[in-house]
């Protein structure tokens, strides 16, 4: 029956793979700045790539802060 059954979140059935997630986005910063380079000739794009990939940078590092402090 659905009465007895404690209620619970989704996050507390099966927890967050956070190092496959820390690689995945160090991988794709790396995509990102790996595309600046070719035979495009407006810089629009790299503006585009290299900014994409700091904020990803950046959420990697304050996601790192924060679980070091315990806060996550």
């Amino acid at each position: 029956m659905a009465g007895t059954e404690p209620v619970t979140s989704p996050d507390q059935h099966k927890p967050t793979p956070v190092k496959a997630a820390r690689i995945a986005g160090v991988l794709s910063i790396i995509a990102l700045l790996l595309m600046t380079l070719g035979n495009h000739e407006g810089r629009v794009e790299d503006v585009f790539l290299v900014t994409f990939a700091g904020i990803i940078a950046a959420l990697i590092i304050i996601d790192a802060v924060l679980r070091r402090n315990g806060l996550r």
